[in-house]
């Protein structure tokens, strides 16, 4: 993707470039630089009537920086944008790497599926798609500063955490002041500490406010949420209290009478969303004038796809709560065994493979945690260190599950390990499976929820660009549904070539994809015409402006007649014809 972005050197998105680079004063140096944090992103304050209300005043400062390098010059603006996808999609595989516990072959999947996803053209090859390559590359960095700010909590308690969690505040800051979109990263971080940092089973939430053992989780929660609700309010002041409004051929759905057609219309579209992340042939530059046919009724046979979708989100969600409802913090120290072969497992200092020493200090011996009797070359003990304080050198362990050793590989592993450093080693978040789903489903949902018209209108039906945060979600599933298939057939020599051939194809089949996609955005006539299928009025009427300006008249008075036999209140496109 990132070869073929350099041939992006001519693209014009319609008026949206026009009014963010070429008309946008914010861009020149004649204009205080403080004007960016009251405009916004088009140039227009914030204040006037007739502001957009999109707040990305970093996103505008690289527009202005790119201008005062190279003024409207092409070349620089797609230079960064693809220097900016490069960026993330390291931080994102670094991510997966930490998700999957060092797994290579499910890390690779997911990079190089996020790195090639056609998905993705839009936000990199449109100059304006910057804000949200932008806003991805903040909140993956505040993620990491967060988990490193959890780490030192935990095993340290050092005063340095702090550096790391007002770093993860700011850089949330930063990711919504690129795009709004970002600031779902606080919601991705209360997951995180809640479910994959302490694995709080449901019935221990509410013992969070009171419990004193829950003291450094309080500590992360209350700065995630006044940062929140801090972030929230700013926004809210920003824009006057007053949300932007919207034509109605922008988003239909919106401006539709019936209630029912609405709910139908609102609950398909991110179904449909959904098919683009897995099924990315039909694209658009364009989605409004009803582009997507709204759902009006139960009879239309979208709403099985409606259904499939959301019913996939429940059972996955119903695995989730019957894997977390097995973990059991029952005594300070314990740790929980979260019941999937090969994870790794929860003690007082921290988590480890299931290949290192794991330390029991206490619990209930009536819970189903799992006990570890580690065998010494001088005695046995359970559930205990032995050894001198600064050197242990076990030989051996058993796992069992209560007082009696359950069925299966689980119950009894037998492996050699020396240990001879005091210090346990840097902690383990993610556990397994478990959490890589439930980490991914986050990514996936969260950060898509402003997009859905849950909470407020927004002036599109779909947009390609901000599905480039959710995508990661997606690309970790895709690579956790791989990871597993591989570890139940991977041992078939013939299996195992056949998983890779097919992800092979996959990630060829895509790339693929990607690259005509791009070429689809080397000039204005070309993105027009591809998008005549999906939304045939705003791409033909755009079409014949481009013909008009290029002399060919008679061409474009077709492309004009064309868009009006779709939408013949085109009043524009009547005034040019």
């Amino acid at each position: 993707m990132d070869e073929v972005s350099f041939l992006v050197m001519e693209v014009i998105t319609e008026r949206r470039l026009s009014r963010a680079i070429q008309t946008n004063q914010d861009l020149l140096p004649t204009t205080p630089i403080s004007q960016l944090l009251a405009d916004d992103f088009w140039g227009t304050p914030m204040a006037h009537s007739g502001s957009h209300k999109s707040y990305r005043p970093l996103c505008v400062l690289s527009f202005r920086l790119n201008y005062w390098f190279g003024g409207l010059d092409p070349w620089g603006y797609h230079f960064i944008n693809v220097m900016l996808h490069s960026m993330v999609t390291l931080l994102f595989t670094k991510l997966a790497t930490l998700m999957f516990l060092g797994n290579r072959f499910p890390v690779i999947v997911a990079g190089l599926l996020f790195a090639v996803h056609p998905i993705h053209t839009e936000a990199v090859a449109g100059i304006v798609g910057r804000a949200d390559v932008g806003a991805c590359l903040f909140f993956l960095l505040s993620m990491f500063s967060y988990m490193k700010y959890c780490d030192l909590r935990i095993r340290e308690h050092s005063m340095k955490r702090w550096i790391y969690l007002y770093g993860s505040l700011i850089l949330a800051t930063c990711s919504m002041l690129s795009k709004e979109q970002g600031i779902t990263v606080i919601g991705v971080l209360i997951i995180y500490e809640v479910f994959i940092c302490h694995k709080l089973s449901k019935r221990k939430i509410l013992d969070i406010p009171f419990k004193k053992q829950y003291g450094s989780l309080r500590e992360g929660l209350l700065h995630l949420l006044g940062a929140g609700i801090a972030i929230i309010c700013l926004r809210f002041h920003l824009m006057g209290s007053k949300a932007p409004h919207f034509a109605p051929a922008d988003n239909p759905a919106a401006a539709n009478d019936s209630l029912w057609t609405r709910i139908l219309t609102f609950l398909y579209l991110p179904a449909f969303n959904f098919w683009l992340l897995l099924y990315p042939r039909w694209l658009s530059f364009d989605w409004s004038m009803e582009a997507i046919p709204l759902l009006k009724d139960l009879k239309d046979k979208r709403n099985y796809g409606t259904g499939a979708f959301y019913l996939s989100i429940l059972i996955l969600v119903y695995c989730l709560i019957r894997a977390y409802r097995k973990r059991c913090l029952c005594g300070n120290g314990a740790f929980c065994f979260v019941g999937l072969s090969g994870e790794s497992y929860l003690t007082k200092n921290g988590l480890y493979h299931s290949k290192n020493f794991i330390h029991k200090k206490g619990g209930d011996p009536g819970c189903p945690c799992v006990h570890i009797t580690a065998r010494n070359q001088n005695n046995h003990h359970r559930g205990r260190r032995s050894g001198n304080s600064h050197s242990s050198h076990y030989i051996g362990y058993r796992m069992t599950v209560g007082n009696a050793t359950p069925p299966g590989p689980i119950g009894s592993i037998e492996f050699e390990e020396v240990m001879d450093n005091p210090t346990p080693p840097t902690r383990l978040a993610f556990a397994g499976a478990t959490d890589t789903l439930a980490m991914s489903m986050t990514l996936m949902i969260l950060p898509f929820i402003p997009a859905t018209n849950l909470f407020f209108y927004v002036g599109f039906v779909i947009a390609e660009r901000v599905l480039y945060i959710p995508s990661m979600g997606f690309c970790i599933l895709v690579a956790l549904g791989i990871d597993n298939f591989y570890r139940r057939f991977g041992s078939s020599k013939i299996w195992k070539c056949i998983i890779y051939i097919l992800v092979g194809a996959m990630l060829v089949t895509m790339s693929t994809r990607t690259y005509l996609r791009n070429l689809d955005w080397l000039d204005e006539e070309d993105l027009y015409r591809s998008g005549i299928e999906i939304n045939p009025p705003k791409a033909y009427g755009n079409l014949a402006n481009i013909l008009s300006g290029r002399g060919n008249k008679d061409e474009a008075e077709w492309a004009y007649r064309q868009a009006l036999s779709f939408r013949a209140n085109m009043a524009d496109v009547r005034y040019n014809l």
